[in-house]
């Protein structure tokens, strides 16, 4: 099912980023865009390393009572 517009509630993906952006990659200043992008390869890599991380981030409460 395609998602409705403007509900990021409903893609677990944009709860993964908030995590990655809340923990490593929020209050600096990038010098370039190849160190933007080494630091969010850096946090992707950290976080796959934590797949319980990933699970409960991405769980959610309503989408499992029944």
């Amino acid at each position: 099912l395609p998602l409705p517009p403007r509900a990021p509630e409903l893609n677990p993906m944009e709860n993964i980023w908030q995590f990655m952006r809340d923990n490593w990659l929020s209050n600096r200043i990038f010098n370039s865009y190849q160190e933007i992008v080494a630091l969010c390869c850096q946090a992707w890599n950290r976080l796959t390393n934590q797949p319980w991380t990933i699970m409960s981030i991405g769980l959610r409460k309503w989408a499992h009572r029944f």
